[in-house]
């Protein structure tokens, strides 16, 4: 029988395990006190006999849901031939069809040319590694980032990060990288990709020559944050024009999460390097790729690796994902059609309320005004059986993830409740409008 909507569980479980011997670093189970015990499709469920409606997708790792069943088939068929689970990166059948699916469905089709570079797990491993590759190809030391960017907790990755929450924790300074501002960072009427210029073409600036600028297109965890096509494309200029390779951080936006495989397709540009992670195994494996332009591939064999470069399950499921979902514009479809949808929704409820929203495609939120707004509103989601989570430098966006394979009237359901969830928070003494 399929479920008809969220039931959530009302007691939280015993917790004692996790406070006496588990990290106090621990974050999302704070705010959903739960024992999830499995999940599919576009649920989760508890211990307790709780279902979940999934808006938050392992922060977009789960962008075909979970445990999808054409992925799921293929990874045990792989295990029960005793497929090679490790291999450093050894030649395998595993990492070969991968390959041949990614050229072949993903980067042909687009006329895209680079290498693929297998790093350590993580989108941090491969945020690493296209800007330790962008100092050794230019010889230069300093990154442009910008503000409210997200880009990992390694010290190279967290020194682009803008957050002083997550920099804060590094115990050592974080140098080597200018956070510029974002487009629209100091409002609509200024031209944030001006003044990058200005900046760059003042011998006394201050601001070294870069070797690479890195930026988001949508920023996932800086409040979904959407630059223009127009800004992309200047910002791209003034990375040739100054001799700066243009690294795209598509760890979060891609894989269809903004409606294309990257999140840089139509946009009028392309980056000389793409990082990639999170739903690129399609079923929540550890899998990061580093994409870089051939003649930038000058790396000696061995100069950058990792023990868990070479992750053959996630290899296979990546490959499944590539094939079910990329083999025909079906997929890019539907998730267009989806995108509209939750585009008119959140409008209607910034409208409402005088709100704003953010974001594009898949990868949309709303502006509640407050962190304590939007912490009121996620954790009433949760209360309905709706998981849901916050962006934002104060975490002021509630933020929408929701599987791309979802449902429609599934999808509206969970929308309704965060529809609901919103009067409600509002309704209370600290709720505000945007200014």
């Amino acid at each position: 029988m399929i479920p008809t909507g969220p039931r959530p569980t009302s007691r939280t479980p015993d917790t004692s395990l996790y406070e006496r011997r588990e990290s106090a670093v621990r974050s999302y189970a704070r705010s959903m006190p739960r024992q999830f015990a499995r999940a599919q499709n576009v649920w989760m469920h508890d211990n307790q006999g709780g279902r979940y409606l999934d808006f938050l997708s392992g922060c977009s790792t789960l962008n075909y849901g979970h445990n999808h069943p054409v992925l799921k088939q293929a990874l045990l068929d792989y295990v029960a031939a005793d497929g090679i689970a490790h291999g450093l990166d050894l030649h395998t059948d595993a990492k070969a069809a991968f390959l041949e699916a990614l050229e072949q469905l993903i980067l042909l089709p687009r006329g895209l040319d680079y290498r693929a570079m297998f790093t350590g797990p993580t989108g941090t491993n491969a945020v690493e590694a296209a800007i330790k590759l962008a100092r050794k190809v230019t010889g230069r030391e300093m990154v442009i980032a910008f503000t409210n960017g997200f880009h990992g907790m390694t010290l190279g990755a967290l020194a682009c990060t803008g957050n002083a929450a997550k920099r804060g924790g590094a115990g050592v300074p974080l140098s080597h990288v200018a956070h510029e501002p974002y487009d629209g960072y100091h409002g609509a009427d200024v031209d944030t990709a001006a003044l990058l210029e200005r900046r760059l073409a003042d011998p006394s600036s201050g601001l070294d020559a870069p070797a690479a600028i890195l930026v988001e297109t949508v920023q996932g965890e800086g409040g979904l944050n959407a630059a223009s096509p127009d800004w992309l494309r200047r910002i791209n200029a003034i990375a040739r024009r100054h001799g700066a390779l243009m690294i795209v951080d598509d760890i979060q936006a891609g894989c269809g999460r903004t409606g294309g495989f990257f999140s840089f397709e139509g946009l009028g540009f392309t980056p000389d390097i793409v990082t990639m992670a999170k739903s690129l195994s399609g079923m929540g494996l550890p899998f990061a790729l580093t994409l870089l332009r051939p003649e930038l591939d000058q790396w000696a064999p061995g100069e950058h690796n990792g023990t868990f470069r070479g992750n053959n399950h996630a290899f296979v499921t990546a490959t499944a994902a590539l094939r079910h979902f990329w083999s025909d514009g079906r997929f890019e479809r539907d998730v267009a059609r989806r995108a509209a949808l939750l585009e008119r929704r959140l409008d209607a409820m910034a409208a409402e309320h005088g709100l704003s929203t953010r974001g594009r495609g898949m990868m949309r939120g709303i502006d509640m005004g407050s962190g304590e707004a939007a912490a009121a509103v996620t954790a009433a989601c949760f209360e309905r059986g709706l998981i849901i989570e916050t962006s934002g430098a104060r975490d002021e966006v509630v933020k929408v993830l929701a599987p791309l394979i979802i449902d429609d009237a599934l999808f509206s359901s969970g929308l309704d409740i965060l529809a609901s969830c919103i009067r409600e928070a509002l309704a209370l003494p600290y709720g505000v409008a945007a200014e």
